[in-house]
């Protein structure tokens, strides 16, 4: 995807839309039941709805907290890998003058791909033909194809050292380690996932508020009642499902993390740096695109 700013309010709607029929049929059947003579006799004070209600609150703002450091810790990952590629080539570029145009070009050809192949695979999606058609002209195969390019870059430095006696090549090495250590961050964030129990507490205590709201209420006015007793619970439920949403950062979805674009705009400063004229038009990140 890339970088969105008009996400559709349908797109949450679908997102919620089983649990908006489950709490409308919820609460008409617990507004109907709350009129039977035996439970009309029930009336619980609203300090215990309002009790609960804060509880549910609370642990959907720590839920929303966890879910946004998560993204944002996604998005400082691949700003430092935006950095570190250019850091990259700068010093390819430095250390390799002008007449080896070839290893340059070499190793930017790599680190573009490399952008484009770590993206692909946080979002397990099939390698694009791009990157594929690159894998198989050099003949890369393995389980973790970005882990893979980056050890061709070391091996191909090494190489280099060896055969042109350049001894000052560590900085390289740092920055290919960076660059490792960012996708070891990305692959943590993709493989580890937010507590399924903690999901289930608070899908309990929701239900449970919207159970009890009604005996708390005057019942009057049934419209009103069931109206209250499903727009608060809703309420809760769409908090909830938007950090859900936003706690998996490589899903391909509006609010994911852009990889696609980011590595576009990697693709372009590398292209820009070694003087390539086959230079990509970045596209308008004002929509919601699926790569």
């Amino acid at each position: 995807m890339l970088l969105n700013k008009k996400i559709s309010i349908w797109y949450f709607i679908r997102e919620i839309k089983n649990q908006i029929l489950y709490m409308g049929i919820f609460a008409v059947s617990i507004g109907l039941l709350d009129l039977l003579p035996w439970f009309r006799k029930i009336s619980l004070p609203l300090n215990i709805p309002a009790l609960l209600g804060t509880a549910v609150s609370l642990l959907l703002a720590f839920r929303t907290s966890q879910s946004y450091e998560r993204w944002w810790e996604a998005r400082t990952v691949w700003g430092a890998i935006v950095n570190d590629s250019r850091t990259l080539m700068r010093l390819i570029i430095q250390f390799f003058p002008a007449g080896e145009d070839k290893i340059i070009k070499e190793f930017a050809e790599r680190q573009i791909i490399w952008t484009y192949a770590l993206g692909e695979s946080l979002r397990r999606q099939p390698f694009s033909d791009r990157v594929q058609n690159y894998l198989d002209d050099h003949q890369i195969k393995a389980t973790n194809i970005p882990n893979a390019l980056l050890d061709v870059h070391s091996q191909r430095l090494r190489n280099i050292a060896f055969s042109k006696g350049l001894t000052e090549l560590h900085q390289l090495n740092a920055v290919i380690m960076r660059l490792c250590d960012n996708m070891g961050r990305c692959e943590r964030l993709k493989n580890t996932v937010f507590p399924r129990s903690y999901s289930i507490l608070l899908h309990t205590l929701i239900y449970v508020f919207a159970a009890i709201l009604p005996f708390g209420l005057d019942d009057s006015q049934l419209a009103v009642e069931i109206l209250i007793t499903f727009l608060i619970p809703v309420m809760f439920l769409a908090i909830e499902k938007t950090s859900i949403i936003m706690q998996d950062p490589f899903e391909n979805g509006p609010v994911d993390i852009p990889v696609t674009a980011l590595a576009q705009t990697i693709e372009i400063n590398i292209k820009e740096m070694i003087g390539d004229q086959n230079i990509p038009v970045k596209k308008d990140n004002s929509l919601y695109y699926e790569m």
